[in-house]
């Protein structure tokens, strides 16, 4: 038996309490923060700046993109 099974039949043995606190610390874990994906998002943004600020990229108002998504 691989050991995510050993684990999950440990798991629904346990009282409610304890599996919603065993939750809680999993999916805190899937959200934290990844300096990668972090800096990825800084280069992206500082991209979008440049070619914004250089004209190759234009920027729509909020009326014109809900106007667009409509056509």
């Amino acid at each position: 038996m691989k050991n995510t099974e050993k684990l999950l039949q440990q798991f629904m043995k346990l009282p409610p309490l304890e599996k919603a606190n065993i939750i809680d610390q999993l999916l805190k874990s899937l959200d934290e923060p990844d300096p990668s994906v972090d800096k990825l998002w800084v280069e992206e943004s500082e991209n979008r700046v440049n070619a914004y600020e250089s004209g190759k990229l234009m920027a729509l108002t909020e009326e014109e993109f809900f106007n667009m998504k409509k056509s």
